[in-house]
């Protein structure tokens, strides 16, 4: 994985990296970088800090410190020696390159009216690494398959961040657009129209408009697009029958997805939480729960065995929301919602 980010990064930084095993390259999954401050990376789920000598330990005493002048070359790099251009990516906190890499930046912030306009002093950057697994999706989706319709059901999956909501979401994507209904009963269902709203540009990955990773024929991308609008404009002009949208939570996001599936069409989004009690705190989420936006929720959980996976219905969220109310004046005791099933998900993905 190392390999797919290699190109942005300063000589000093390269040649450090370059001395990690082969193995651990490819596990790879963030690259912190503070100025003057210990230099971290991330896999599978674990974080260790980094030597100068290319060795790994779990505390950063002696840790390798990346210069000002480090940081410098790795900013320009990463904006293609124009950080004026990228005026907007700075606004929101990260800007993501070729190949899907998200890069979060940190600094003193710019604000206007008290809205923050810009970052400056970026002293640190947080590269996470893209990756596509194809086939990550193939135990999950005979689960959310819609039999009457030959479609998906409606799903929202939740986890924390670096769980594999975006992975699990684009490989979903890449399935349903073949056609490749991974269940005997599915077979000979063809693919259906399928649109992504890419508002980080990390699911397809797109360049100038073109995906780099494989999305499937029968996809349309919105890249760089707020997901309320992209939702939109995919519903007025591109006709989708299912609709793919990362990390949902704005009011305006639960108001397109209405839209959507009161068009008959099938939303599987993402949000960020722990698990579907989480959820319930944020309103958008509640409601759009309560409303019975979505026929599934799939919680995602990386263990030591991989990424597991736990499918709820939307109709046992009704009947253990009555049971929690039920139990409020026994000193609120928890109700858990029975899960449809569970399982693994890829233990090679982030």
């Amino acid at each position: 994985m190392l390999a797919r980010v290699v190109h942005l990064l300063p000589l000093e930084l390269k040649t450090l990296l370059e001395r990690l095993p082969d193995q651990m390259q490819e596990q790879l999954e963030e690259i912190r970088i503070r100025e003057g401050r210990p230099l971290e990376i991330g896999f599978r789920g674990q974080s260790r800090f980094m030597m100068a000598d290319g060795s790994l330990r779990h505390t950063a005493d002696g840790a390798y410190k990346p210069s000002a002048d480090t940081c410098r070359k790795l900013l320009e790099r990463i904006t293609n020696y124009s950080l004026y251009a990228m005026e907007e990516e700075l606004r929101r906190g990260f800007i993501t390159v070729s190949g899907g890499h998200r890069i979060g930046l940190a600094g003193r912030t710019i604000l206007d009216s008290g809205v923050v306009r810009g970052i400056r002093d970026i002293g640190a950057f947080n590269i996470r690494v893209a990756r596509e697994v194809i086939g990550a999706s193939t135990h999950l989706l005979p689960k959310l398959v819609d039999r009457t319709r030959k479609t998906l059901h409606s799903t929202l999956i939740l986890a924390p961040p670096q769980q594999g909501k975006t992975t699990l979401v684009r490989d979903i994507a890449r399935s349903v657009s073949y056609g490749l209904w991974p269940a005997l009963e599915t077979s000979g269902w063809q693919g259906r129209k399928v649109g992504i709203v890419d508002e980080r540009s990390e699911i397809a990955a797109c360049v100038r408009g073109i995906p780099t990773f494989d999305v499937g024929p029968r996809t349309d991308v919105m890249d760089a697009c707020p997901k309320a609008e992209g939702m939109m404009m995919l519903l007025r002009s591109m006709s989708p029958e299912v609709l793919i949208a990362d990390e949902i939570g704005r009011p305006e996001d639960g108001e397109a997805i209405r839209e959507a599936s009161h068009a008959g069409i099938s939303v599987v989004a993402t949000a960020h939480a722990y698990d579907l009690q989480d959820a319930r705190g944020r309103p958008v989420l509640q409601r759009l729960l309560d409303e019975g936006a979505f026929t599934y929720i799939v919680e995602l959980k990386r263990t030591v065995e991989g990424i597991m996976h736990r499918v709820v219905s939307a109709n046992t969220i009704g009947r253990a929301a009555t049971a929690r109310e039920a139990s409020a004046a026994h000193h609120r005791q928890p109700v858990d919602s029975a899960p449809v099933s569970s399982g693994r998900f890829r233990a090679d993905d982030p």
